[in-house]
């Protein structure tokens, strides 16, 4: 079989090895793959992997040869999954890897919003304690999470784990899914709707998967229902935000903050609305980059390309 990663860089840069996927074919790796060249490296494959790399319908209309995509992620809107089935390509995901990963960096965002850490630390480092004529200081609010409410949007298994960690702050949770209330141990957490989550959480956290119905979902008039108090968090997928509204929402002060992992366009252009945005966080989409991470999903993919070639595939999402 012949096996292409069409941008294998973010996953392994260096610090994993390709080895178990190269005992079952023959494997061409390509850090990174640019639009014009996404056909030309793909027209041979019997077998493609991708992150970020998009496979649109036009492309699939001309991969023949082409039998599986693996999707080096849980999310897996980079693939046309309605196209590839009509191709008889087989699309497979790796659905939990990162579940805590990416709850830890949501509690990284939260606590950087509520200590500014970070800010305060360079403070310190400018001089600005040894100038102080008080023994402390801060440069901004500080925020105790412990009998806060926190909301989480997309009860998956990051919602459901970043809502076990909010817990054991001592915060009360109101979740929502758009599939309905699921079965949960987790204390004190309730179901809401969308709209009773956003006017009640003192932290909103989008936990649900990029799809028609959910992109842009946060926008002006949901950001009108939150507490001018509120952070807003997103480590799921850039495009559930309509990121002029939010910029709006943090210049004006309709919202308190915004700790973002996740653009809708990634590297984001030079002059994205959110890089001056007021009380807005932003990191390169690293969630899911933990080094234990990344061998649990250099190891699943391995898995599931090995599931494939003996006729019983595994974490399909086009059946």
């Amino acid at each position: 079989m012949n096996i292409v990663v069409l941008d294998g860089f973010t996953l392994n840069p260096g610090d994993l090895s390709w080895d178990e996927l190269k005992r079952l074919g023959s494997v061409t790796i390509y850090d990174r793959a640019p639009a014009e060249l996404i056909l030309e490296r793909s027209r041979d494959a019997d077998m493609l992997l991708t992150n970020k790399t998009p496979l649109r319908a036009d492309t699939l209309a001309q991969l023949p040869k082409l039998k599986y995509i693996g999707v080096l992620a849980t999310g897996y809107d980079v693939v046309d999954i309605r196209a590839a089935a009509e191709r008889n390509i087989v699309v497979s995901n790796v659905p939990e890897y990162g579940t805590d990963s990416v709850a830890q960096h949501v509690f990284a965002l939260v606590l950087e919003l509520a200590h500014r850490t970070g800010s305060h630390s360079e403070s310190v480092h400018r001089g600005d304690w040894a100038a102080s004529p008080d023994f402390c200081y801060w440069r901004y609010p500080l925020v105790e999470l412990a009998g806060k409410t926190m909301g989480i949007v997309g009860a998956g298994r990051i919602g459901l784990r970043t809502a076990r960690i909010a817990a054991a702050f001592g915060m009360r949770v109101i979740a929502y899914s758009r599939s309905g209330p699921k079965n949960s141990d987790i204390p004190g957490l309730r179901w809401g709707s969308l709209d009773e989550l956003l006017r009640e959480s003192d932290v909103v956290s989008l936990h649900c998967p990029l799809t028609p119905e959910t992109e842009g979902m946060i926008n002006k008039q949901a950001l009108s229902l939150m507490k001018k108090t509120a952070f807003l968090i997103n480590a799921a997928r850039g495009k559930l935000i309509n990121e002029q509204d939010l910029a709006e929402a943090l210049e004006s002060g309709a919202i308190a903050g915004a700790g973002l992992d996740v653009l809708s366009s990634e590297p984001p252009r030079p002059d994205h609305p959110l890089y001056n945005a007021k009380n807005c966080i932003i990191t390169p989409h690293i969630a899911w980059a933990t080094i234990e991470a990344r061998r649990r999903l250099m190891a699943v993919t391995t898995d599931n390309v090995r599931a494939f070639l003996a006729g019983s595939p595994q974490n399909v999402v086009n059946r």
